[in-house]
């Protein structure tokens, strides 16, 4: 009976587990960026976890812009959203389980972090520039 009690539970927890959405496609990242207002986009990757694009705006202006690949997000230091400086990154960084922080840089709307997770592990971390929450992890080194 236990068994019959523990397959109901497990066939239950598997039907109802949530699915994971996948990344954006490249074209799925075009198609928000067009919508966005974008009325070109030139070069178009896949760079430390984030899509990375340099566009063309309505008025003619060129730069590149992130995109979250999770969830769409375009991350445009020129779309008046206002920007955390150095300092808060840094303290969201720690809350965030981040030490040793070696290197901190704005790249655009966003921040890019070298430091150690909790696992005391060497890390590269995009961090949003607007809300400070981690955008991208990615291990530096498998020998660590």
């Amino acid at each position: 009976m236990n068994k019959l009690i523990l397959a109901a539970a497990l066939a239950t927890a598997f039907t109802t587990a949530p699915a994971f959405a996948a990344d954006l496609s490249a074209a799925d990242v075009q198609a928000r960026l067009r919508a966005a207002g974008y009325t070109q986009v030139h070069e178009l990757e896949r760079d430390d976890g984030v899509w990375e694009a340099d566009v063309t705006r309505a008025d003619g202006s060129v730069d590149e812009v992130i995109i979250d690949p999770a969830t769409g997000e375009i991350f445009d230091p020129r779309d008046g959203r206002a920007l955390l400086d150095a300092g808060q990154i840094l303290t969201l960084a720690g809350k965030a389980g981040l030490t040793r922080i070696e290197s901190v840089e704005r790249d655009g709307a966003t921040w890019t972090l070298e430091a150690r997770n909790a696992r005391n592990q060497r890390v590269d971390v995009r961090m949003s520039g607007h809300d400070g929450r981690v955008l991208s992890t990615r291990r530096d080194g498998w020998w660590d």
